[in-house]
């Protein structure tokens, strides 16, 4: 899966039935659960690009150091995979919220 399905499919999520206009979702640093995750979309989508930045200088042999290169790709793999795992928990939850009773 690309990021670009990750971003579409967290984006089409029906924010407003999930929170009334009570209710405060922001965390101790003022910041709302979506621009955090903006946020965290853009750490992964930056290492992603690392990541395949380093695959290139590998394949073309311009590659200086090739542990980190290679640290590069597995923390973009990593961190790739901790999304989609983010993105399941969120479109879990999400589903069974919008499954409850009221």
């Amino acid at each position: 899966m690309k990021l670009g399905e990750i971003i579409s499919s967290i984006k089409g999520l029906e924010t407003d039935k999930l929170f009334s206009p009570k209710v405060d979702n922001l965390d101790e640093s003022g910041e709302s659960f979506s621009s955090i995750l903006n946020k965290s979309l853009g750490e992964v989508n930056k290492s992603q690009l690392s990541g395949y930045e380093a695959m290139e200088q590998i394949a073309t042999g311009k590659v200086e150091n090739l542990n980190k290169a290679v640290q590069q790709i597995e923390e973009a793999e990593l961190s790739l995979k901790l999304a989609l795992e983010i993105k399941n928990k969120a479109l879990g939850a999400y589903k069974e919220v919008m499954r409850m009773q009221v």
